[in-house]
């Protein structure tokens, strides 16, 4: 019970966290383009990874481990990243973040393919029933949609699914802050090939926003919240932990409302009440 409660502590923490992650990036955008900001994000989070695990002396992964970081590696730190940026450019935050929705039923189906789970099938009913909240939620607000956005942050979401499934399953092994950071440092030579290729003409016109949009998806989204989202997968189970995220869009939806002055439905408040439930069911059943 101790271990299962920590689990679900850190996954939300980290879900916090990564609300944060597509207003932040929609702010980023406004003065980055898409691959340098992909790349940029990459190598600010890969440095301080870096150096932490050369701090605190950490052992190198196994042989056996390259393969889940790589794609650990092109599913979080550039695939999901490089797709949403882009499509950020095409639909708002808001739209973007009820995608978002869709990520635990993608983390739990690449949790039983991967990591050897086996929900009781009225885990899957909740499951199904909070991605549908989302996605309903989602097609009420079609006018704000964009074939190009949607179908990017579809890809996005199946990436980064398979890519939680596999850091769930590494970090009980290495454990979660050096899973996502054994992973930066992997992906870093990309990265940093990304960010000198695509650097921008001059920064002297890069808007404050976008700056801080740099700032957080680079530390918060792309390292801290990563260490507690995996730790907290680890403990609590991929498919479990994963329904917090259903969560993350209204977060984020505030977020967006508030910082963005970007308009949030009404409706919000009752497919939250709806999505709680869900996570609720699916936390008791999984």
């Amino acid at each position: 019970m101790r271990i299962s409660s920590s689990g679900w502590l850190n996954g939300m923490i980290g879900v916090a966290l990564f609300s944060g992650s597509m207003p932040a990036t929609r702010a980023a955008v406004t003065g980055f383009a898409p691959l340098f900001l992909t790349g940029a994000r990459a190598t600010i989070a890969a440095t301080l990874a870096g150096a932490t695990l050369l701090t605190l002396r950490q052992r190198r992964p196994a042989r056996a481990d390259m393969l889940p970081l790589a794609i650990i590696a092109m599913g979080a730190i550039i695939g999901f990243p490089l797709l949403t940026a882009i499509a950020l450019q095409h639909i708002t935050a808001a739209r973007s973040l009820v995608f978002v929705g869709l990520l635990p039923l993608s983390t739990a189906i690449f949790g039983v393919l991967r990591g050897g789970e086996r929900p009781h099938p009225a885990f899957w009913l909740f499951a199904l029933t909070g991605a549908s909240a989302v996605a309903g939620f989602a097609l009420g607000k079609g006018a704000d949609g964009s074939a190009t956005g949607d179908g990017l942050m579809v890809a996005a979401v199946v990436l980064c699914g398979l890519a939680y499934a596999e850091g769930g399953v590494l970090s009980r092994r290495l454990g979660g802050w050096q899973v996502i950071s054994w992973a930066l440092v992997l992906c870093a030579p990309l990265g940093l090939a990304l960010a000198v290729a695509t650097w921008p003409a001059t920064l002297a016109t890069v808007p404050v926003q976008a700056w801080a949009g740099l700032i957080y998806v680079s530390i918060f989204t792309m390292l801290l919240g990563f260490i507690f989202w995996y730790r907290g997968l680890a403990l609590g189970g991929i498919a479990k932990v994963a329904q917090l995220q259903l969560l993350q869009p209204f977060m984020g939806l505030g977020l967006s409302a508030f910082f963005l002055r970007e308009t949030v439905a009404p409706s919000m408040l009752a497919v939250t009440v709806a999505v709680v439930l869900c996570v609720g069911g699916a936390r008791r059943y999984a």
